[in-house]
């Protein structure tokens, strides 16, 4: 119940014993086709240029913009959270400048402030994270951002991780250039293939570069070949983690995305229920609250890693700290895929409760239980 990653499904557990076959059999290329429509699917886009990138979620970012940038190039990142910084990082060793939207940790972006920066800065390329991990914040007005950069001629790099297959996302009716996400949070995967979808537009770009990128296993022109029309060597893909994404995907589908995007609106907000009645309060206002990623205050007086440490030595529960600007401010509580179920949200109120109530923290955990139960309909 941390920020990942979250409870893999057994569905998915027994797909990963399915025997290997090679990456270039006719059979193995069938499950690549599955994989790609279904991942489709979740990011809610045609975008024929939508594959798994072998990696962890942080492969698939690195795709995005070291295909993206190039030298020369001017990217707008954001301030408010850590995977902003991380981008600004992946940007520079791409060979672009980095300029920068401000806003605080804890808060999203102001379409104002970005038009601002757009009209100072004018950025090639501008990313911006859908759902940030580190702070518990839910970008609002997605639209209304792309539409900015687009008026400026800029493409648009969505940060997904944290909101793909959990919370509202619809990357074709937002405009969404690049889109970048990992496995193992909303859609309850190991980590290893990581969703990753451009559109022509961004896709024309990396293909137009007047020099490669500097990663060669990252190249999408080059992985274009394997997960294009052509199914032509590469790299060895990793097999058994395409099963895994397969069988997650699958789940998606199953459940309906909207569906999906409910429960877990439904689970996390009785969730929030709880830890309010509780006497505790959540980071960022409600018009920003991120079902997926909970980020609850740490009462004054309790240390937060020992809270944590005791939810895990007692309970063999795991939720995390804070990071940077937030570190000892909060518990980041995931609620994600295959976690977001009644019966986790319990356990975690439960074992938190406690936790908090053994630091004299001034908590009501029976008053978090009933509220939980209540917004449940139990």
């Amino acid at each position: 119940m941390g920020p990942g990653p979250s409870d893999v499904h057994p569905r998915v557990l027994r797909a990963m014993s399915t025997p290997l076959v090679g990456h270039l059999d006719p059979s193995f290329i069938d499950i690549m086709n599955e994989v790609q429509e279904l991942m489709r699917y979740t990011f809610r886009t045609d975008n024929k240029w939508t594959i798994p990138v072998s990696g962890t979620g942080s492969a698939s970012m690195e795709a995005a913009i070291g295909n993206l940038v190039e030298p020369g190039d001017t990217m707008l990142v954001p301030t408010n959270g850590y995977f902003g910084g991380r981008m600004e990082s992946m940007a520079e060793r791409a060979g672009g400048e980095v300029v920068h939207v401000d806003a605080p940790w804890g808060e999203p972006l102001d379409p104002a402030d970005v038009q601002d920066a757009f009209d100072e800065h004018q950025p090639d390329v501008f990313g911006f994270v859908h759902a940030e991990t580190s702070t518990g914040v839910k970008q609002p007005g997605v639209p209304e951002l792309t539409s900015i950069a687009h008026d400026h001629d800029a493409l648009v790099v969505a940060d997904t991780v944290t909101s793909l297959g959990g919370v509202e996302l619809e990357v074709d009716d937002w405009g969404i250039d690049v889109a970048y996400s990992g496995p193992q949070k909303c859609l309850s995967c190991p980590p290893g293939a990581s969703p990753l979808t451009l559109n022509d537009r961004a896709m024309d770009k990396v293909l137009s570069r007047e020099e490669p990128p500097r990663s060669w296993y990252l190249d999408l022109s080059l992985l274009e070949g394997y997960w294009g029309d052509d199914r032509s060597y590469h790299h060895t893909a990793p097999i058994t983690n395409v099963y895994a994404i397969r069988e997650a995907l699958r789940l998606v589908a199953e459940e309906g995305i909207e569906e999906r995007w409910a429960r877990h609106r439904r689970v996390a907000g009785a969730l929030k229920a709880g830890v309010e009645a509780m006497g505790l309060g959540l980071n960022p206002e409600d018009e920003y609250w991120l079902p997926s990623l909970n980020a609850v205050l740490v009462p004054d007086g309790v240390d937060a890693g020992a809270a944590i440490d005791y939810v895990l030595d007692h309970y063999d529960l795991e939720i995390a700290g804070g990071l940077g600007a937030l570190a000892g401010d909060i518990f980041r509580v995931g609620c994600m895929g295959h976690s977001a179920r009644p019966e986790n949200v319990s356990f975690l109120l439960t074992a938190l409760g406690e936790a908090l109530e053994a630091q004299g923290a001034d908590v009501d955990p029976e008053a978090g239980f009933a509220a939980m139960r209540e917004q449940l309909g139990q």
